[in-house]
């Protein structure tokens, strides 16, 4: 017996593939019997879509108990993702190991492991990434930390030689590649928290010959940041633990720079961005030493300025007019707060004022902030 089912068609209108929610909806008339699975009658490219949706594996392995039909369906999705908090689990490490087993050598587009580790499982975490290269993964997100000791997850040398990432984003890992590295398809590089030395730099921009975003988060172990490759147009400054008082920024080619979050230095000069075209600055300098004045911080500000005079849009955040103990209550409020009021919190200058306009913006900002302190105390 038939009867009339309302569903919904969704119809995406996106340009980003990684957001979950369609632009538009519109309801379609559809005729099923009241018994038909319509879902299991999809062909199998749309339901591996649909598991591929999915917050992670695990998520897409429980649907194969629906039906014969659904058993190995999640086989064939192109994303592993895995995550475990806490003490590292043998059972988690079982786990992975058998759905890679189960999965074969199938195409695998990325993987994504978070992940705690200690002695005991490293090599099984090792054999993890060797299987996707073997399956020439493109996209790789890592993050690994070690629950006894203070180290980095240690890459092997076959990880420096791909020629299918393009997209990699390593967090706590060792980059050590004995020899020149060579991602020849590698797009975006982010790394966070990671021993850089200016050397390693440059190896990595070298063998990256089509690189166009670069993010250093919480880096250490660099002085300078020689950024002179030509493709590369988007350098991303998130917080520093560096080892050196004072970092110097030669990126010729950049057309977007971001410096943000909490900066452990004395301060950054900005040596070449002569094509910069775009420029965040929303940063705190401040340390368990605090080594600098609050002079010295408008100082360094000011400096910024005179040398993005020639920058058609700069976004300047709160955290640079804000003091340490400021900055932190301030983190907790901007954190929750929409996108529209970061915006408005913001002084933005556009479309390329004088040196002497910009010079008097910040001075009238920096001042309106220095009085407000006084007014406080």
């Amino acid at each position: 017996m038939d009867r009339s089912i309302t569903s919904l068609e969704m119809v995406e209108e996106r340009q980003n593939p990684s957001e979950f929610l369609p632009k538009h909806i519109r309801f379609v008339e559809i005729r099923a019997d009241e018994d038909e699975d319509r879902i299991s009658k999809l062909p199998d490219c749309l339901l591996v879509e649909i598991l591929s949706r999915l917050p992670a594996t695990k998520c897409a392995v429980i649907t194969g108990a629906l039906s014969k039909r659904w058993k190995h369906i999640w086989t064939s999705v192109p994303n592993l993702i895995f995550s475990h908090h806490g003490d590292p689990s043998g059972n988690f490490i079982s786990f992975v190991d058998k759905i890679l087993i189960q999965r074969g050598q199938l195409k695998l587009k990325s993987l994504i492991v978070y992940s705690t580790y200690d002695d005991r499982f490293e090599s099984q975490v090792h054999n993890w990434i060797r299987y996707a290269l073997n399956c020439n993964v493109e996209e790789i997100n890592m993050f690994f930390w070690h629950t006894k000791r203070q180290i980095m997850f240690l890459l092997d040398q076959c990880f420096f030689t791909n020629s299918y990432f393009t997209d990699l984003n390593l967090t706590f890992c060792q980059i050590n590649p004995a020899g020149a590295i060579r991602w020849e398809k590698l797009l975006s590089l982010h790394v966070s928290n990671v021993n850089l030395d200016e050397d390693l730099i440059e190896n990595i921009l070298s063998g990256s010959p089509v690189l166009e975003t670069l993010v250093l988060n919480e880096c250490f172990g660099f002085r300078r940041l020689n950024i002179t490759s030509k493709s590369v147009k988007k350098l991303v400054f998130d917080g520093c633990f560096a080892n050196a008082d004072v970092i110097e920024i030669n990126a010729p080619n950049i057309l977007s720079l971001e410096i943000v979050d909490y900066l452990y230095l004395r301060k950054i000069l900005l040596i070449n961005v002569s094509s910069l075209v775009e420029a965040d600055l929303d940063y705190a300098l401040r340390g368990e030493y605090e080594m600098n004045p609050k002079e010295a911080e408008e100082e360094m500000l000011k400096r910024f300025i005179t040398n993005l005079v020639h920058v058609k849009e700069v976004k300047i955040g709160v955290l640079c007019f804000k003091s340490d103990s400021d900055s932190l209550e301030l983190s907790d409020r901007t954190n929750s707060d929409s996108d529209e009021t970061r915006d408005s919190e913001m002084l933005l200058l556009d479309d390329g004022p004088t040196g002497e306009e910009l010079q008097e913006r910040v001075d009238a900002i920096t001042s309106s902030s220095f009085d407000d302190d006084e007014a406080d105390a």
